[in-house]
């Protein structure tokens, strides 16, 4: 072999052995997000959920995670709500301050539905559950988490069959349920509203024909949570049903059903929409510019 030859290879012995050694520590992995087009899930096998062998599903780096500073967090302490005769117990858990605005949702996702205003910071609109839904999972990935809800494929509509949600799953995004999300919104108050006797005008946004505004332009809760009424209203994990009668312990809802739980009231709302206690339904594949979201996860 010739030195000019031999030369050649030991300089890209060389330059393949320098550009692992300058990657072993420090690991990087592009977010992987469903087939829209019916495909299985990418990057975490056809269940939809990080194997424990994913260098994904790593605690270490979460809250360091230039990702964990997309959104801010309020921890709601462990409390119970009164139903009829009943009394649920609530564990304590964490829930974004504001809605999932368009700027977060196109960093996570890709890009967004098409939205009525334009606003990086406005919430996010024009998704139905399901997209809410696969947000969460793809937000847990970007923080090196597992996910919480477990599928086979993705249909149209982003309609995800044989959904399983594990709220056992430590630290994974998903949506409150209907009850967390009770809880967080009155913020320790019992009055129909949780701004009890105070002007609404000055917590929430609603009775209006324009769209939403940006979030957190209102007076808070005494949880620091913002647009809890009004701005949008907010998909929440419950199948809409009849409250159980009986004492429960982090209720989850009805076990199946034809329509999702909505919360909170949106921007074209009469007040009466925004009481702490209200609540709507619509079917998991609706979309409608009132309606947006707002991410939880169990306490860790």
């Amino acid at each position: 072999m010739k030195f000019e030859e031999k030369f050649l290879l030991v300089s890209v012995f060389a330059a393949l052995l320098a550009a692992c050694t300058a990657s072993g520590g420090e690991q990087t992995f592009a977010p992987q997000f469903p087939d829209e087009n019916g495909g299985t899930v990418k990057s975490s096998g056809s269940n939809g959920s990080s194997s424990s062998a994913d260098p994904e599903s790593s605690s270490g780096a979460v809250e360091d995670s230039a990702w964990a500073s997309l959104v801010e967090w309020a921890e709601i302490p462990a409390t119970s709500l009164t139903r009829g005769t009943a009394t649920y117990s609530i564990s304590k858990f964490e829930i974004t301050t504001t809605e999932v605005t368009r700027d977060v949702y196109t960093r996570v996702m890709g890009d967004a539905p098409q939205q009525a205003n334009e606003g990086e910071d406005f919430p996010v609109e024009n998704v139905n559950w399901y997209q809410a839904v696969l947000f969460c999972n793809a937000y847990s990935k970007l923080l090196g988490r597992d996910t919480a809800y477990v599928y086979t494929s993705v249909g149209d509509e982003s309609y995800l069959k044989d959904l399983v949600i594990n709220y056992s799953t430590k630290g994974a995004i998903r949506l409150p349920t209907e009850n967390e999300w009770e809880v967080a919104a009155r913020g320790g108050t019992t009055s129909t509203y949780y701004w009890g006797v105070e002007e609404a005008k000055n917590y929430a946004y609603y009775a209006q024909s324009k769209g939403p505004v940006a979030v957190g332009q209102y007076l808070p809760n005494e949880y620091g949570l913002y647009d809890m009424g009004g701005n949008v209203a907010e998909w929440v994990n419950d199948w809409y049903g009849t409250y159980e009668n009986k004492d429960k312990e982090n209720p989850t809802g009805a076990d199946n059903g034809t329509s999702r739980v909505v919360r909170g009231g949106g921007w074209s709302d009469k007040a009466s929409a925004l009481a702490s206690s209200e609540r709507d339904k619509k079917a998991p594949l609706y979309k409608g510019h009132t309606l947006g979201f707002r991410i939880a996860r169990s306490a860790k």
